[in-house]
């Protein structure tokens, strides 16, 4: 979800997946992306970045705010998911940590770290928050028997 006008609202749905959003420095636009590990893999901050740096007249930066998601000491994930991210970045193994065979615990809240610090993103906040954890809180699609998601909203003032 993406804008440019002052008093638009973008919204995006999550339940375990992180939601991020974007904003330009100069508060010229801003953006929500929806950033579960395949969104990540897929390179959506990457993608949606270049996209916004090429409406903009001159070189901007971004801040970014990471909101509610599944953390890591409970995100499990098999050994494919890893690979796919090592396929990009054999740093990004950091964001993995043995669990039990060919399974890994993953920290999608440093893997967003280290995609936006490579995007030139520095000012990152958030990312503090357990969906899955912190029950009276968030909903958690993997922890409730029923559906449920988390509204993200942002706009321009």
């Amino acid at each position: 979800s993406y804008s440019q006008q002052a008093g638009t609202v973008c919204a995006i749905l999550s339940a375990d997946c992180m939601p991020i959003v974007l904003a330009a420095s100069d508060a010229s636009c801003v953006v929500l992306l929806h950033a579960g590990w395949r969104g990540l893999a897929a390179g959506i901050v990457q993608k949606s970045l270049a996209v916004i740096r090429s409406k903009q007249a001159r070189d901007i930066e971004f801040y970014a705010w990471l909101g509610p998601a599944i953390g890591a000491q409970v995100f499990e994930v098999g050994a494919e998911v890893r690979a796919e991210f090592m396929k990009q970045d054999a740093g990004l193994a950091c964001a993995f940590k043995e669990y039990r065979q060919q399974r890994y615990l993953c920290d999608l809240y440093l893997l967003a770290r280290r995609i936006l610090a490579a995007a030139d993103v520095n000012q990152v906040f958030g990312g503090e928050h357990c969906t899955y954890s912190e029950q009276d809180r968030f909903f958690s699609y993997r922890r409730a028997s029923r559906t449920g998601r988390i509204a993200t909203l942002a706009y321009l003032k």
